[in-house]
């Protein structure tokens, strides 16, 4: 009965979510012809018109040589960063046997790109010296670049293997039945006192013994003769995934035969795979665990300083935020790339990604040796604290040693928004303090001190039922980021600026940071309404809108920058065609994230089966 009267409530929030996303969407194309100029009332001002030509700075958009070279270089670039880096990333944390190929790929791709750069750049004029998008690029080239070194060295020595292995292998040997005919057998030749010898301290007695048949080595032989003797010694149990000799520092290669098919990239012999394999030899243990620790980082990094890079390569082409315009630039596009990267991360998480820790909107799968881990909401509430923090002092670096103006102290407000918020946002995820803000209820109920600590899910069987925990609290609902994003978007709607199409751009992204504020909440209506009990990520679709918001919004909010407001001027660029491209834009570019996250699970997939068999 409770499902049918709430069903017509879901939807109606549903619609209420797409209605809150529209409006915003139809609040920025203005006024209509019922405003000054189908600008919604905003009038045109001497800044919005353009400057003559020779007042503006030459840039690499309008030079009028080797165009061709430019644009084959920006394609290539576009190419590699964008399409094939995102498939090798998913690719290399799957472990999938076609991760080389794909890192490959994108190294020659990007190769091709950069000769591509370094033709244009000598043939044309330094428009833009020192600029960071040249040292940034190589940066992140040489990246990639030791970064697919590590993996073929790593899948030569089998290291990788040896990864995925190690908790399947684990599992079997504590769960492995032992026939009892090999018990009989093990009974009868050895001793119990030698048995207790050779007794590991944690054996549960249910076929672990050092010298059952088990536990030995595939390459040793099982027959009763064998085991008659003399018992196993615990230096010859090496419990199948002993892969490196503790008293020698490097790896033998040699000796081993777990290495990993290299797919098209290389043969399974020849000359070149046996200097690989030498030289991956070479390399100790505790080296290796630092290789596939840079490896790993990486793989999670490599993306948003793609990003960075694809960033100052528009910065550098249109020749923005030189000399004091730093500051103005780099607030915005640095502003404007996080809300650009939540709302990747929100689609993430309505994709099924970060399930394993419970952020995909389900319950946490629970595991032997669970460790707490942090909930989604508790992440973004630090990240707001952080950046509040660290920004509340670097408002006024673009007029330092000048008196502080009305827009500086607006900025100002705004930091300090950002860390009460991200505070208050922490202390609602904390336990502790949920636990604390009880004290008063749980003492005149007479609840005990560890109940209150051991009952924290809503599936625990209490006694009383009316002592029994809420079921929402084995769930984040914490508005409190959704609020501050709110906040900050019907701000910006509403600030101030020189010119009317920084106004307009201004609106945009404050209303679509508002409408995705709004969609998160009535994600937080339909869980709390319908909480998630499955592993299964429950998919709300309001965090389809709020992600779209945040996406969009981020990369208007980039181009709001005074410099780049400053281009659009000059080349009589509309408001509304910033706003209508970058819809475009994010409508593929979510399609190919949720490609290439399915991407990912196709390869896990593959892989466990082929490891499995």
């Amino acid at each position: 009965m409770k499902s049918v009267t709430t069903r017509p409530l879901l939807a109606a929030l549903a619609g209420a979510a797409v209605l809150g996303l529209l409006v915003p969407t139809a609040l920025a194309h203005g006024g209509g012809e019922g405003g000054h100029g189908g600008h919604g009332g905003m009038e045109m001002t001497d800044a919005d018109k353009p400057r003559p030509e020779e007042e503006y700075p030459l840039t690499y958009f309008a030079h009028p040589d080797h165009k061709t070279a430019i644009y084959a270089h920006i394609a290539l670039m576009v190419l590699a960063w964008v399409f094939m880096l995102p498939v090798g990333v998913m690719l290399s944390i799957a472990r999938s046997r076609y991760r080389l190929l794909a890192q490959f790929a994108f190294l020659v791709t990007n190769a091709g790109g950069m000769l591509l750069g370094i033709v244009y750049n000598a043939s044309t004029p330094d428009l833009y010296p020192n600029n960071a998008h040249h040292k940034l690029g190589w940066f992140v080239t040489w990246l990639v670049g030791a970064q697919f070194v590590i993996g073929l060295l790593a899948s030569v020595a089998g290291v990788f293997k040896k990864k995925q292995s190690d908790g399947s292998s684990r599992e079997r040997q504590g769960f492995m039945p032992v026939s009892t005919q090999a018990m009989e057998e093990h009974n009868s030749h050895i001793k119990p006192a030698d048995n207790d010898t050779y007794r590991f301290s944690n054996d549960s007695g249910q076929g672990t013994e050092p010298s059952s048949d088990a536990l030995r080595s595939p390459s040793r032989s099982s027959s009763p003769g064998d085991v008659s003797r003399q018992p196993l010694a615990l230096h010859d149990v090496d419990l199948h995934t002993k892969e490196y000799d503790d008293g020698d520092d490097s790896y033998d290669v040699d000796s081993h035969s777990g290495s990993e098919p290299l797919g098209p990239m290389l043969p399974a012999s020849g000359k070149a795979v046996s200097t690989i394999q030498k030289i991956a030899g070479k390399i100790s243990e505790r080296f290796w665990k630092v290789l596939i620790l840079a490896y790993n980082v990486v793989d999670r990094a490599i993306l948003p300083l793609g990003f960075v890079a694809l960033c100052t390569g528009i910065v550098t082409y249109g020749r923005f935020f030189e000399g004091s315009g730093i500051f103005n630039g780099l607030a915005h596009w640095i502003k404007g790339g996080i809300f650009f990267w939540l709302g990747i991360f929100t689609l993430g998480r309505w994709a099924g990604c970060f399930g394993e820790v419970g952020w995909a909107w389900n319950v946490r799968p629970k595991q032997a040796g669970q460790k707490w881990r942090p909930s989604a909401e508790f992440v973004e509430s630090a990240l707001i604290f952080t950046y509040g923090a660290t920004n509340i002092f670097l408002e006024h670096l673009g007029h330092w040693g000048g008196a502080w103006s009305a827009s500086d102290l607006e900025h100002f407000s705004i930091t300090v928004l950002f860390i009460g918020g991200g505070l208050c946002g922490m202390l609602i995820e904390s336990v502790r303090i949920r636990d604390l803000l009880n004290t008063t209820v749980t003492d005149a109920a007479g609840v005990s001190e560890e109940p209150r600590q051991q009952h924290h899910f809503h599936d625990v069987e209490v006694e009383d039922s009316d002592r029994r925990e809420p079921e929402t609290y084995s769930f984040s609902i914490n508005p409190i980021p959704a609020l501050v994003i709110l906040l900050l978007g019907i701000m910006m709607s509403s600030h101030t600026q020189d010119s009317m199409i920084s106004s307009m751009v201004h609106k945009q992204w404050g209303n679509l940071l508002t409408g995705a504020s709004f969609a998160r909440g009535f994600t937080y209506v339909i869980t709390y309404l319908k909480p998630p009990r499955s592993v299964y990520p429950s998919r709300p679709p309001t965090e389809l809108l709020a992600a779209f918001g945040l996406i969009s919004g981020g990369i208007i909010f980039m181009a709001s920058a005074s410099d780049t407001v400053s281009g659009m001027i000059h080349y009589q660029l509309d408001a509304m065609f910033m706003y209508t491209v970058t819809m475009g834009l994010v409508g593929l570019l979510m399609a190919w994230v949720i490609l290439c996250i399915a991407l990912k699970g196709w390869a896990v997939r593959k892989e466990t089966g082929r490891y499995r068999k």
